[in-house]
């Protein structure tokens, strides 16, 4: 299994879903904002853009919240402004993080995420810190019952798709950066319908943590991702089922 599997594994068996924990919206219109700032405020002309403004859609955001985010992001409307950062950290067992945010004050952040990893055993550190660990990889999620292995072999991996996934009851497609928004626009085209689509940081390798280590380990996920900055957290460690059961108490 790819280090994206297991990682993704993990957020799955965790269930450390944004939408139960009311920041999806957040989130979104986060990116949305950056996404125009950086790009424009077309989506035929800004695949980030109309990939965040596709998500937000899909979660039932309304069309003028939507839009009130492009606008911000353009300048036609006057709003905070965020900035992307991204943040580097270990934690137990020499696990390493990677946290993405968008913030509006650097000096607010770094110095919560510090409080936060030290709390976990772990500490933030400076760049180069955990990003060698890691690959910058697209990676598009589809429900089982939306394709197939020859369709993914002929409609992702013959757009520029590195790999595919089966994760149980999900296709998981991995993409380099470049090939992502082709690969996406090959499924869409073919009428193959996407759950998820972002880019990630995606382990080389992962690290297997049992016992305490491997409670604290999601415990410190879980901080992470309850801060109101953090857009994504990546982390290079997995869990046995066996060792999730028992943290679970099943």
């Amino acid at each position: 299994m790819s280090g994206h599997s297991k990682w993704a594994t993990i957020k799955h068996k965790k269930g450390a879903l944004d939408a139960k924990r009311g920041k999806l919206f957040t989130k979104l219109i986060r990116e949305i904002t950056v996404s125009a700032r950086m790009g424009g405020g077309d989506i035929n002309g800004n695949p980030r853009l109309r990939k965040a403004v596709a998500d937000a859609k899909g979660q039932q955001m309304p069309a003028d919240t939507i839009q009130r985010a492009i606008k911000r992001g353009t300048g036609e409307i006057e709003g905070v402004s965020y900035e992307e950062v991204l943040y580097e950290g270990k934690g137990p067992g020499g696990t390493l993080f990677l946290v993405e945010t968008m913030t509006d004050n650097r000096n607010r952040t770094v110095a919560e995420l510090r409080k936060i990893f030290e709390k976990h055993n772990g500490s933030l550190g400076s760049s180069g810190t955990a990003a060698w660990a890691f690959d910058r990889k697209g990676v598009i999620t589809l429900d089982k019952a939306a394709s197939n292995e020859d369709q993914l072999m002929d409609v992702a991996v013959g757009a520029g798709a590195d790999d595919y996934a089966d994760m149980g009851d999900e296709w998981q497609v991995t993409t380099p950066v470049e090939a992502f928004d082709v690969t996406l626009k090959a499924l869409e085209s073919a009428k193959v319908l996407t759950k998820e689509a972002k880019l990630e940081f995606v382990p080389k390798d992962c690290k297997q943590v049992v016992g305490r280590e491997a409670e604290v380990c999601l415990n410190l996920v879980d901080a992470i991702d309850e801060h109101d900055d953090v857009q994504n957290v990546f982390a290079d460690f997995d869990i046995s089922d066996e060792e999730m059961k028992r943290i679970s108490g099943e």
